[in-house]
């Protein structure tokens, strides 16, 4: 009997054989996709990962006693260590900050996923030229990486979009990024639209998140990995908080944080091959404004964008501000 899974891990062993990067996995474009398909993401993500197994696995040449260990456990599949980078920013060469992003991939288009605040913020004069962030390029040497630089403006105009919903900015944005201007052998485990939660996926006040990325530059500097905090949705989730377009979570963050994606673990992740579901971006800590700095403790809350806002900063043709109209939320 045909095995598709089979003959599909074949086909991306022969595509790293021949050079051919991850993002080439042609479950990746969009006639591949659930949408123009119409099967169910179930079967979709299992192709999708039938393929990168094989192109992963010619990558790694590992011993068979390792193979099964492999097997259970593999990083490089793993989207909060893989999907998630440090975004440094840059005014010519004077580097001026560092934060979070994430990657997400759509028909074929491979963006940078980050606070709008990180690339630009009136209120502080932070207005950087460019960013550089950084990727493993080794699946067996976690310590080699690659570096790509990328201009954030193009002619006087933002390479960057952002998003304005009905209550005002989003604190969000999109950086498209070209594929082939990746270092070689760039190990990128992108969140895609099947990631994000359908009407289906239940999440409740207190449910447990985490949220993976650089709080104050602090990581793993030898494996350039993220490091992952514990974190509990603090409001009704599906409602605008105070009206804009953001949920609360309960977490302790830092500086350097902005841009993390908060993830939910996929209660059906084994059967469906997606550990995440990517529920919001995390943007700023909250607290009250009259809180006595002396008596009071900081309320430890955070503001997380809902990720349903990424579906519209990657639609179509690129616009420096995309509305969002209500953010798909009530």
């Amino acid at each position: 009997m045909f095995d598709e899974h089979a003959e599909l891990q074949r086909l991306g062993a022969k595509a790293a054989a021949r050079g051919e990067h991850a993002l080439t996995n042609p479950m990746l474009h969009s006639a591949n996709q659930p949408d123009a398909t119409g099967e169910s993401p179930k079967t979709w993500s299992d192709r999708r990962d039938a393929w990168s197994r094989g192109h992963l696995a010619q990558q790694i040449d590992v011993p068979r006693a390792m193979e099964s260990a492999s097997a259970v456990r593999e990083p490089a599949q793993d989207q909060a260590l893989f999907g998630v980078t440090r975004v440094m920013t840059f005014n010519g060469s004077i580097s001026l900050t560092a934060a979070s992003g994430f990657f997400f991939e759509r028909d074929g288009r491979l963006y940078l996923i980050t606070s709008r605040h990180v690339l630009f913020d009136a209120a502080t004069g932070h207005a950087p030229d460019r960013i550089e962030i950084e990727l493993h390029t080794d699946a067996r040497d976690l310590t080699r990486i690659g570096v790509l630089s990328a201009l954030l403006y193009r002619q006087g105009k933002a390479e960057w979009i952002q998003a304005q919903d009905s209550a005002g900015p989003v604190d969000v944005a999109a950086l498209a990024l070209d594929p082939a201007a990746l270092p070689d052998g760039a190990l990128v485990r992108a969140f895609t639209p099947a990631d994000l939660p359908e009407d289906s996926f239940g999440v409740e006040v207190g449910d447990r998140l985490v949220i993976p990325g650089f709080p104050l530059g602090f990581f793993d500097t030898l494996h350039h990995l993220p490091v992952v905090r514990q974190a509990a949705v603090a409001s009704c989730y599906g409602v605008r908080f105070q009206g804009a377009g953001y949920f609360l979570t309960d977490a302790r963050m830092h500086r350097g944080c902005s841009g993390s994606p908060v993830l939910a673990i996929a209660a059906d992740g084994g059967a469906t091959g997606q550990r995440w579901r990517l529920l919001g971006i995390h943007a700023s800590r909250m607290d009250m404004a009259n809180r006595n700095s002396e008596l009071d403790e900081s309320l430890g809350l955070n503001c997380a964008w809902y990720a349903d806002v990424l579906m519209v900063l990657t639609a179509g043709p690129l616009q420096a501000e995309q509305s969002v109209g209500t953010t798909g939320l009530v």
